[in-house]
């Protein structure tokens, strides 16, 4: 299968300095997708929590009311490694027909032929997309993007923390929360960490496992529950690594009480792929529906509620969110290049060292 990348920051520079920086360019194209006589039951299976809720507001709901002969169930996944286990499960009987996980998961499911190519003659909005999230292979294109924060209780962390290293301060022992691998934010700390130590991860990750292992003092869960922002936002925790657009999120909701911050030694950026599960019995309803997720509406309506960036070009941003996505001027300059493809062929690798030398060290 053709090798494919999309979370790179050197394409998001280039987005930036050929789009007004108040927003993204709309097209005369740009316009509602007529109503079909599309009918059909669709499962859609995505993130659970604050993403489940903004997302049927944003997305599935006015999706529903555009194709009234569709309908669409959300199930709930925890994280896009337990969502590929059930499809896995199902793979001679789906009862899923549309998963939304983030590229590197997604790639394993392209490989293991979980995922079926979208026809583009139904999900036109694939002509509306930038490059850099389609898939060569014509299976499930980015969806959102987003990038791994840094955040914190405000009332416990005065002045605002600047640097990763804020995580290894010992003045918030036991008070760091750290979501571990398989979970990609574990990843992209790695990463993070890796860089901070002067190596590259494609060479090895030795010395990011090693500064990672000095952590365990002060971690109070590596598996937080309900979610870290919570667990800051109540106080049990001080400091947490998280991804931006829930952070922003948490950050309205919580009155002050959760910071976010961009660390001075930048960050990755996430993607999430919207796929259609291979085998599906409503397929032209599923990829009915995945227009509609993709189209200018729904992507603008998600990124105005949530905060992700966009990956239909013809969307209009203000100025405002813009400056709070994962495609804001500030944030693409400080980002690492990072080859989820490779991460996911190292990903059960790095899972272990996590276990034996982090977790349990």
């Amino acid at each position: 299968m053709t090798r494919r990348t999309m979370t790179t920051s050197r394409w998001l520079v280039l987005l930036l300095t050929i789009l007004p920086l108040i927003g993204l360019r709309a097209t005369a194209a740009q316009g509602t997708p007529p109503a079909s006589d599309v009918t059909g039951e669709v499962t859609l299976m995505a993130y659970t929590g604050v993403f489940k809720d903004n997302y049927v507001k944003a997305v599935v709901e006015p999706c529903a009311t555009r194709y009234p002969g569709i309908e669409i169930t959300y199930q709930e996944g925890q994280n896009s490694a337990e969502m590929l286990a059930q499809l896995r499960t199902q793979r001679d009987d789906p009862q899923i027909d549309v998963v939304i996980m983030d590229i590197g998961i997604a790639h394993a499911g392209n490989e293991e032929e979980l995922f079926a190519p979208l026809d583009p003659a139904i999900v036109t909005s694939l002509g509306e997309l930038y490059e850099q999230a389609k898939s060569p292979e014509g299976l499930g294109p980015a969806v959102t993007f987003d990038n791994l924060v840094l955040i914190y209780n405000t009332e416990q962390v005065d002045p605002a923390p600047s640097s990763w290293n804020a995580l290894w301060d010992t003045a918030y022992e036991g008070k760091v929360i750290i979501t571990a691998p398989p979970d990609i934010q574990g990843l992209a700390l790695t990463i993070i960490t890796n860089m901070m130590e002067g190596a590259d991860y494609t060479d090895t990750i030795d010395p990011a496992i090693s500064k990672l292992a000095e952590l365990g003092p002060s971690v109070l869960t590596f598996d937080p529950q309900p979610d870290q922002y919570s667990l800051v936002i109540s106080g049990d925790g001080a400091l947490a690594i998280g991804w931006n657009a829930r952070a922003q999120i948490f950050a309205d909701q919580s009155e002050g009480k959760l910071g976010v911050v961009l660390p001075e030694e930048g960050s990755v950026f996430q993607t999430n792929t919207i796929n259609l599960v291979n085998g599906s019995e409503n397929s032209e309803a599923a990829q009915t529906f995945i227009n509609c997720a993709l189209s200018a509406e729904a992507q603008k309506s998600f990124s105005e509620t949530m905060y992700y960036a966009p990956v239909n070009q013809t969307v209009q941003l203000s100025e405002e969110v813009l400056s709070r996505t994962a495609a804001s001027p500030e944030l693409v300059e400080k980002m690492i290049e990072v080859d989820w493809v490779y991460i996911a062929g190292v990903r059960d690798d790095w899972l272990q060292r996590w276990r034996r030398e982090v977790i349990s060290g």
